[in-house]
């Protein structure tokens, strides 16, 4: 029989060794799904990508510069549309709501958000928008990927607040500030790097997303800026290049795909150093 001691050592070890192994398993899978990004993306980069329309069936002459502007006219919208009221709705249910029946039915319908399918968004974007005014276009693609926005930032600058100590908040009191004085100056600003987090969490989910955008703004194959005309967007141009049988759309595909994950790549990191200096400040 052996002791207690070496018992506990050996599960332990057990424990750490299948951590280990679990870790390996998601790293490897990882690291595999970028270096397929990195092999096939960059082989398709060139000045046209930039600079061209994507090209019709057949036609071996064409970029994603419609589809790069789309994207980024969608996202950015949505962003500054659903930021401003998940945040709102964050702080309501983390200073004001935390124990009433208002507040628990709001995280409730912002939990059923949170895991609700894409699709649900696009689809009902389309039964109230875009079924009535007959047409797709991009505000109604912008309004579905709004709607994925907002419960990702409630949740996270909810639980951000809810990190600030209370001994901050009656400081302040007692100093006289209001608490709407309290929540900005205080409360907010101690959380803001991991609001900020949430926020970069939401434009990067919504930054893929293709199936709202089927369903709402579809695409275009021409360069357009009117929000009333069906815009192209580059996970729509993705999924219907990389679906084709023409080997120049596929590479066009796959260079898309470069585009989304180092553009998401790159905000989260410029994201975290820019708070870290400040925080260093």
């Amino acid at each position: 029989m052996m002791d207690l001691r070496t018992e506990r050592r050996l599960k332990n070890r057990l424990a750490l060794g299948v951590s280990l192994l679990a870790m390996a398993f998601g790293l490897f899978w990882l690291i595999w799904i970028l270096a397929t990004t990195l092999h096939l993306g960059l082989a398709g980069l060139s000045l046209q990508l930039f600079t061209h329309m994507t090209p019709p069936p057949g036609s071996s002459e064409g970029g994603l510069a419609n589809a790069i502007a789309g994207s980024l006219i969608l996202v950015g919208m949505a962003t500054a549309l659903g930021t401003p009221v998940g945040i709102m709705a964050g702080i309501y249910l983390a200073e004001f709501g935390r124990h009433t029946w208002l507040g628990h039915t709001t995280r409730f319908v912002n939990d059923l958000l949170l895991s609700a399918p894409s699709i649900i968004a696009g689809l009902f974007i389309y039964e109230i928008y875009v079924a009535k005014v007959g047409h797709f276009s991009a505000i109604s693609g912008v309004f579905a990927l709004a709607l994925i926005v907002v419960p990702v930032v409630v949740r996270t600058t909810e639980n951000m607040l809810q990190l600030v100590p209370n001994t901050m908040r009656e400081a302040a009191f007692a100093l006289g500030a209001p608490k709407w004085v309290v929540i900005g100056r205080v409360t907010l600003k101690a959380s803001l790097a991991g609001v900020m987090t949430g926020i970069m969490l939401a434009v990067a989910r919504i930054s893929g997303e293709t199936a709202p955008l089927l369903f709402t703004s579809l695409s275009n194959q021409f360069w357009t800026l009117d929000l009333q005309k069906p815009m192209a967007s580059l996970p729509v141009t993705i999924f219907k290049f990389a679906m084709s049988p023409f080997q120049d759309w596929q590479q066009l595909a796959w260079a898309g795909v470069f585009l989304i994950t180092m553009g998401v790549l790159a905000l989260n990191i410029l994201a975290r150093v820019m708070f870290r200096e400040k925080h260093k400040q």
